[in-house]
């Protein structure tokens, strides 16, 4: 082989091999973030907070026992008591202002405050959880934001739908590509194609190489792919640790086997089908 053969060749694995690496990466995290989602609506659902204020004459002794009898329902996920001087010191750093100068006296009661579990951040099911806790003669009132809690929701299932709709879209494109990265080194090998059939070689024998070599390029690409996919979920990790947790070794182990399998399977049968177009169709027409 000359060189320029050798380059050529060269030059259409590395070209093969970047183009569907990039889709492949593109693919996983989609995938990893699809399999993420869940996860990332319940952290924001969990971080709808509840606000249990306390009656005046209240002490601590029995906001806390109060607290610990929530804590052992089933729809906390955490929550902590907020004294009368640590409401004040909080509402001042809103401020920017020392009010209690000017009012001579705390009119803020003690609260204790509630964040609640994914499954129980509705309307429906706060409601009934605001109920039960006004009904203790230790509370006055329960704060939270309807409204909020109605657009969170509403947010959480248009973005899982969008995104569904994104990844099918987003696999639909990944195979275009490839195919068309494929095709087009095929067609550069069409008159070996078609001179390997007019000596007699099988159509087997003739796609073998090329499915080998597909398969070849499709392993290679998803390694890399994926060892992207590794470094960008180190990186975000490390900067978002409390909304993500993506070091999930089953849930990289099953995205890894899905680019494994996209990257060979999409090549070989991409290659397996552009080789016969070429091995059915006429000498004459190789030149079109």
């Amino acid at each position: 082989m000359s060189a320029s053969g050798g380059w050529r060749l060269r030059s259409s694995f590395i070209s093969s091999v970047i183009s569907t690496t990039i889709v492949l990466y593109m693919l996983g995290l989609l995938a990893l973030v699809l399999v993420n989602i869940h996860r990332l609506s319940e952290y924001v659902k969990e971080n709808l907070g509840i606000s249990v204020v306390l009656a005046e004459n209240v002490k601590q002794v029995d906001a806390e026992f109060l607290r610990k009898t929530i804590d052992a329902t089933p729809w906390v996920k955490e929550s902590y008591y907020v004294s009368k001087d640590e409401a004040a010191e909080e509402l001042e750093k809103s401020l920017g202002q020392d009010f209690l100068t000017l009012l001579k006296y705390n009119p803020l009661s003690p609260s204790i405050e509630l964040k609640v579990r994914a499954p129980w951040a509705n309307n429906d099911s706060l409601s009934l959880i605001a109920e039960s806790l006004v009904a203790s003669p230790l509370v006055s009132d329960v704060h939270y934001e309807p409204n909020l809690v109605d657009l969170v929701n509403a947010n959480a299932r248009r973005f899982s739908g969008l995104l569904l709709s994104f990844s099918a879209l987003m696999c639909f494109i990944a195979i275009v590509l490839i195919n068309n990265t494929i095709r087009i080194s095929i067609y550069a090998r069409r008159f070996i194609i078609k001179t390997m059939q007019l000596v007699g070689a099988t159509p087997g024998f003739v796609r073998r190489p090329f499915l080998v070599r597909a398969a070849r390029h499709g392993l290679v690409a998803s390694v890399l792919a994926f060892g992207l996919l590794l470094e960008t979920v180190y990186l975000v990790q490390g900067e978002f640790y409390e909304l993500v947790n993506l070091r999930q070794y089953a849930i990289l182990g099953l995205v890894g086997v899905f680019i494994l399998l996209s990257g060979v399977i999409i090549n070989v049968l991409t290659t397996y089908f552009a080789v016969n177009k070429y091995l059915q169709i006429s000498v004459e027409r190789l030149y079109y």
